[in-house]
């Protein structure tokens, strides 16, 4: 990518870095404990640190897992802004969160954070046994960002025949990077996803135009996703991605997915960490519930 481009986008990623870890205050479930372990993975485009949250109650037998990735445009690491969802899942779902804090554009641009997610994933279901979480339930989601990447780790599982997600979770996210920004509407005046900024988190995440239309950038763009996992696709009103977010729960739902698809009215982009808070909630618990239900099935 341009030199110009990339200095652009390492302003907007010290930028971001700070705000992106600020959940609003009362979506913090502060009742809810904290257990935590750290985690590293090897992958094929280098080691991945996880962070893995144990269920409080002990299930007993081993309990299924769930593997997130967090949002920030590609090009914010800050897993750390999902650790109200990771703590109030592993509670209320009953499962393992493996919280993954996988590479980020500009330094490290396409495929290695896909590479990273699907591999890590790989890994868990692989290596239940050691780590005391039932690797052959297992499920993937994510937020924005890592809601594409979730989409892509489901593509590139299913074309390889290595594993099947109970479920994959679509939260607000971008799935095709070929449109201009500017031709994805909001119907309010300032939605939180400007055109530009929208602009540099692809410039530094694709540098290459050509990877732009590739399904594992584009997931909404592919027209073979029969054999995909049970999808949660999650959109909100306001937000600049939604219609493409919409979009995809019907090509999976026209192509035999079973999708369950909810659009939360008057938010916007990210409602599940800045609020409002009763929309955010209920999103979170959408997540937890579909996700146990799908676990334990």
């Amino acid at each position: 990518m341009p030199f110009s481009a990339r200095i652009q986008a390492r302003g907007v990623q010290l930028l971001l870095s700070g705000v992106m870890s600020r959940v609003h205050k009362d979506l913090r479930f502060t009742d809810i404990p904290k257990q935590t372990e750290s985690l590293r993975v090897e992958t094929g485009a280098g080691p991945v640190n996880c962070t893995v949250y144990r269920p409080p109650a002990s299930t007993g037998t081993p309990a299924p897992v769930y593997v997130n990735f967090h949002g920030g445009g590609f090009i914010v690491a800050r897993p750390e802004q999902d650790d109200h969802i990771c703590r109030y899942t592993a509670a209320t779902a009953g499962c393992v969160v493996i919280n993954v804090d996988y590479a980020v554009a500009p330094q490290r641009p396409f495929p290695t954070a896909v590479t990273q997610a699907y591999d890590v994933t790989k890994w868990v279901v692989e290596n239940g046994a050691a780590h005391d979480w039932d690797g052959s339930r297992v499920a993937v989601g994510g937020h924005s960002a890592g809601a594409a990447l979730t989409a892509a780790v489901c593509r590139t599982a299913r074309d390889r025949g290595t594993f099947t997600p109970r479920l994959q979770i679509i939260d607000s996210a971008p799935l095709d990077q070929v449109a201009d920004p500017s031709t994805k509407f909001s119907p309010i005046a300032k939605p939180l996803l400007s055109p530009k900024l929208m602009r540099i988190f692809t410039a530094a995440y694709v540098p290459d135009p050509a990877d732009l239309a590739n399904p594992l950038v584009s997931p909404g763009l592919a027209d073979d996703l029969a054999g995909l996992p049970p999808a949660l696709v999650i959109t909100a009103e306001n937000d600049r991605l939604r219609d493409e977010g919409d979009a995809y729960a019907k090509a999976l739902e026209a192509a035999g997915v079973p999708v369950t698809h909810r659009v939360f009215e008057g938010v916007d982009h990210y409602f599940t960490h800045t609020g409002p808070v009763p929309a955010g909630k209920e999103a979170i618990e959408l997540m937890a519930t579909t996700l146990r239900t799908a676990l334990t099935a």
